[in-house]
């Protein structure tokens, strides 16, 4: 039996990933840029409750730990569509 999915997802595969948040004085934004780099925070998309981004989906459980030790509220966290090509 092949596993395969996300959860198993180790591979360089970028995804869509929304992250509602309770932000307060960009706390949430902060700890966004920093885990995907200068480069890519100018494509973290505000939405009206969260930031829209790229990144491994492995990374998704490391993001949502920082955040949370930063006292930020997560509300939900959404896996989008695949991404084929890293944006630049």
């Amino acid at each position: 039996m092949i596993h395969s999915g996300t959860p198993r997802d180790y591979s360089d595969d970028m995804y869509k990933v929304y992250f509602e948040v309770g932000e307060w004085e960009g706390r949430a934004l902060t700890v966004l840029t920093e885990c995907v780099g200068e480069a890519q925070a100018k494509h973290i998309k505000h939405l009206e409750f969260g930031y829209e981004f790229v990144m491994p989906i492995q990374c998704v459980p490391d993001v949502a730990k920082l955040l949370s030790q930063k006292n930020v509220a997560i509300y939900q966290i959404v896996r989008g569509a695949k991404i084929e090509r890293m944006l630049s």
